[in-house]
């Protein structure tokens, strides 16, 4: 009995001890440049990213991250971190967001490619094994994106999930466990999670139509049917419209240059509109025909949905309409528990940016306050001015005129 305790405590210690950072991003200088590579392929003009807090932030020196600066450009990022063989082992993808240029058409998500990316030649169509963030474009596009790729087919995720669409720092979290189930986080709140089968179409359906089975000649799916009993009241038919009973030819109506007058039509108010039978219910109704499902024959389960193979790059590669979104805390682990804790720190900085904006806004507001004051007070002094001036000026008296 004790063997078996301290063999299980032994496992757990590994365990623990297994869980590994590949790559723990926080842009704290200059020296990002050294372990990024911008793209060169042929026929883009890529943006150029710069190193910023932004505007406003919970500290200068931690908020640091790469900002995209130029309006209307692609951008293509990318960093090669320590190979991370996904098999057996959890997934966590996990990056801040910060749209502060209030984004109305870009991307904020990163891809995470294999060993075999070119990142001199990354573009569009490089081969990625997961892309993963917020796409925003007009009212109608402010999703996450989860894609996944499987059997050179990138898939994206059957649900919608909504993103946060302000102008704050936002952490987004990918969890992907190796009994194929995931989880989306956004700051560490769960907003999605499920079953890799069930929630993307990675492999044919369990089940399809029998495509033997028709539905039978006979059969009747009308629920109601027109009464064979009712009939046609013999006053129905009226026309839509009449001769206006009280118009009259006018006096100076000339039949021979006029041609022959005809009263005004109107809407006939005995007009009751195209006769059908009533309806009843159908005594032959056998409901709607279900067409009978088989096992897909073509369906094979796999249990290694999961695995994304053995994955050691992350690139940002996108477009962006309005530049200014801020990507930080880059973090590629299968330590979740440690995710969650970088998360909690980077929310207390979330506290500090949201109260710096705020009393800018406040700053922002207070001068535009005491500009229009100025402006109206300045606006009072030039009437008086121009008051003062009309009661300078002289009146003279016109001469008496002897009356003609």
């Amino acid at each position: 009995m004790k063997f078996c305790i301290l063999f299980s405590v032994i496992v757990s210690f590994l365990y623990t001890c297994s869980a590994e950072v590949y790559l723990d991003e926080n842009f704290g200088d200059d020296s990002w440049e050294k372990n990024w590579v911008y793209s060169e392929h042929p026929g883009k003009e890529f943006g150029k990213f710069v190193l910023t807090s932004g505007k406003f932030y919970g500290d200068e020196e931690k908020c640091k991250g790469l900002q995209t600066s130029q309006d209307a450009r692609f951008y293509a990022l990318s960093r090669k971190f320590k190979p991370f063989n996904t098999d057996g082992k959890d997934l966590v993808i996990q990056f801040s967001v910060k749209h502060e240029q209030n984004i109305d058409c870009g991307g904020g998500y990163l891809k995470i490619f294999d060993c075999n990316l070119n990142q001199k030649d990354m573009h569009g169509e490089s081969p990625y094994q997961v892309m993963f963030g917020p796409d925003i474009c007009g009212p109608g596009t402010k999703k996450v994106h989860v894609i996944l790729n499987y059997k050179e087919k990138n898939v994206l995720i059957n649900k919608d999930i909504r993103c946060k669409d302000d102008v704050y720092t936002h952490v987004y979290t990918l969890i992907i466990k190796p009994d194929n189930t995931y989880e989306v986080q956004i700051d560490g709140e769960k907003v999605e999670s499920g079953e890799l089968e069930e929630d993307w179409d990675l492999l044919p359906p369990k089940k399809i139509k029998d495509p033997e089975a028709k539905k039978p000649e006979d059969w009747d799916d009308q629920p109601t049917i027109a009464d064979p009993d009712d009939k046609k009241p013999e006053d129905w038919d009226k026309p839509e419209h009449i001769a206006d009973p009280d118009a009259t030819k006018p006096d100076d109506w000339d039949d021979e240059m006029d041609g022959e007058w005809e009263p005004p039509q109107i809407d006939n108010p005995e007009f009751k509109g195209e006769w059908s039978p009533k309806q009843i219910d159908n005594p032959n109704y056998k409901g709607q025909w279900v067409h009978p499902l088989i096992d897909n024959p073509d369906y094979t389960p796999d249990p290694h949905l999961y695995k994304r193979g053995e994955i050691c790059h992350v690139g940002l590669d996108l477009w962006q309409v309005k530049s200014g979104t801020i990507f930080d805390d880059i973090l590629i682990t299968d330590d979740i528990e440690y995710a969650k804790s970088a998360v909690a720190n980077i929310k207390t900085l979330q506290e500090k940016e949201k109260a710096m904006k705020e009393e800018q806004d406040k700053a922002e507001r207070d001068a535009a306050a005491a500009d229009e004051k100025k402006d109206d007070n300045e606006d009072e002094d030039d009437d008086d001015d121009e008051s003062e001036q009309e009661d300078r000026v002289p009146q003279v008296e016109e001469p008496d005129h002897d009356e003609l």
